[in-house]
Parts: structure tokens; C-alpha cells; sequence
């Protein structure tokens, strides 16, 4: 059985931050559930491109409101506490958060590895290409 208390998770690897959001990793791949789970805080008043085309995600809000924006049909779906969207096709979006930070539970299939951040184009890396990046830093860092 695995028990883990968000607050023992923050300001540890599993607490990833980036400028408009911040997401506390709560199981990841070495957990070996099959998928990931995350506490992502999106800040106040910010939107996030974002575009998983490694990985499917489904999303629950507990706390504050926003929105997400389809890229592709410009389709705008308000989010709310007890609002559940799945991006089920690699979606491209939007995500924005209102005057409150938006408080979101996120799960990831295939999980996330570990404190992989957006690339410039809203992309999570692969499990593969995510250790190859981690292993050059590794290995860039010793020269």
C-alpha cells in the first residue's frame, strides 16, 4: 500500500513548479499504478498551452473556476469544483484560471516519470525521451 500526504510532498522533486502552475506529484511511474496522479494548482488570472500528445489525461476540479479552450474548434468549456474533463484524443488546449487559483486532480496514462514541464509547445516528453533528457543532464553535469 502506498500513503503519501501532500503536505510531505511539497518543496520535494514531486513538487514541480513552472510559472503558471505548480504540480505536486503524488504517484508517478516508478509507483507502478499504471498511471500518474497530481495536485496542479493553476495560478490566478494565467492561461497554459498545452498539448499531450504522449499521454491521455483526465482532470477533476475541486477548487476555484477557469476554463478550457479546444485549439482546434475553438470550443470553450468552463471549469468549476465537480467539473471532470478527459482529454481523450491528445487535445490541444487552453487552460485558464480565473481571479482564483484553479486546484485541479490530474491522472496521466502512460504515467509521468518525474518532473517533466512543458515543452515549448505544450508537450510532456515520453517516458523514453524524458530519461535520455534526464541521463544527458546527468551526464553534462559529471563533465
Amino acid at each position: 500500500m502506498i500513503v503519501r500526504k501532500l503536505k510531505d510532498i511539497l518543496d520535494t522533486p514531486r513538487d514541480v513548479k513552472a510559472p503558471t502552475w505548480c504540480s505536486r506529484r503524488l504517484l508517478l511511474a516508478d509507483d507502478n499504478m499504471g498511471f500518474s496522479m497530481h495536485h496542479t494548482v493553476i495560478y490566478a488570472g494565467t492561461k497554459t498551452h498545452i498539448h499531450y500528445k504522449n499521454h491521455l489525461e483526465g482532470v477533476y476540479c475541486v477548487q476555484g473556476t477557469g476554463s478550457v479552450e479546444l485549439v482546434k474548434t475553438g470550443e470553450v468549456f468552463k471549469i468549476e469544483p465537480g467539473t471532470l474533463y478527459a482529454l481523450d484524443k491528445h487535445d490541444e488546449h487552453w487552460l485558464r484560471a480565473d481571479d482564483t487559483d484553479l486546484h485541479l486532480i490530474c491522472t496521466f496514462n502512460p504515467p509521468l516519470v518525474g518532473d517533466e514541464v512543458h515543452d515549448e509547445n505544450g508537450v510532456y516528453a515520453s517516458a523514453s525521451e524524458f530519461q535520455q533528457q534526464a541521463a544527458h543532464k546527468s551526464a553534462t553535469a559529471k563533465a
